[in-house]
């Protein structure tokens, strides 16, 4: 299950996880060539780069530390440790270089997910709940608005966001999916404020215009989209990341699914994403 693709400015190349099997890989577009760092784990949702050349992996019951050289983690904050109902999975950072990460209901059938905030010291504050499977975090340009998909509940929610306080307020609902357009899974926002969202069981990536219209409509070759980035050296090429492996017993049969997709020629570019700096 590729899920949670980071583009790092640093070195030119993609990260992105397979959460199923806990692994954090490395794709370099210039050579092909990828490499992969196997974790200790049952499900690895989601990872960030830090400023210190570090990795961030939220898994389990919380935030932890990987050394992709030799894939140990380190424990450095677990706020739903002891629940066996949850686990963590997605993250993005903020302009501040704060952590925002939520947590998904193991059966995808309560709300009882939440929204987490890792500050540079490490400290974690839980911001809100009320989620089935709490997926995408993005801002607009402005830093004014967080938006947080609820995968299962078919929902996307902004928050009014303070960037000097990594603090939300006002969550309303955005938009809401039907279940034959697919689940709302991960997202990015692009330097017009447009969202793109992939599209779970959808076959397809999206953009939502500020006025929530649907003004781009990508068919893939897959049904199961787990989620989008902008990278390359220009942060115009549109990265998708898809889902090979089975959920909820069932699986996507088409070819390529669980491949790594790049999308060209979009016309669209973004603001390069920030490291955790903690």
């Amino acid at each position: 299950m590729g899920e949670s693709p980071v583009w790092d400015h640093r070195e030119g190349v993609l990260y992105f996880v397979d959460a199923e099997a806990c692994a954090v890989l490395w794709y370099d577009p210039a050579s092909g060539e990828t490499r992969r760092a196997d974790a200790p784990g049952g499900y690895l949702g989601a990872m960030a780069l830090r400023d210190d050349g570090g990795i961030l992996v939220v898994m389990d019951n919380g935030f932890h530390s990987l050394d992709f050289a030799t894939g140990q983690t380190v424990a450095l904050a677990e706020p739903e440790a002891g629940n066996e109902e949850t686990g963590f999975n997605d993250c993005k950072v903020d302009r501040r270089g704060r952590l925002i990460a939520g947590s998904i209901h193991n059966d995808c059938a309560e709300h009882a997910g939440s929204l987490y905030r890792l500050d540079h010291d490490l400290t974690c504050t839980r911001l809100d709940g009320d989620f089935i499977c709490a997926n995408g975090p993005c801002w607009s340009p402005d830093n004014r608005t967080l938006y947080v998909a609820d995968s299962y509940a078919h929902e996307i929610h902004a928050y009014d966001y303070d960037i000097e306080t990594g603090n939300v307020a006002g969550r309303k609902l955005l938009t809401a999916t039907m279940a034959d357009d697919g689940v709302p899974d991960g997202m990015t926002v692009d330097a017009e404020g447009c969202l793109w969202n992939a599209r779970f069981a959808g076959g397809k990536a999206v953009r939502l215009a500020p006025d929530r219209t649907v003004d781009r409509d990508i068919v893939m070759p897959v049904g199961w989209v787990t989620s989008v980035i902008f990278g390359g050296p220009e942060c115009d090429v549109l990265y998708a990341t898809t889902s090979g492996g089975e959920w909820a017993g069932e699986r996507d049969t088409a070819d390529h699914a669980g491949y790594l997709f790049a999308i060209h020629d979009l016309g669209v570019k973004v603001l390069p994403e920030r490291r955790f700096a903690g």
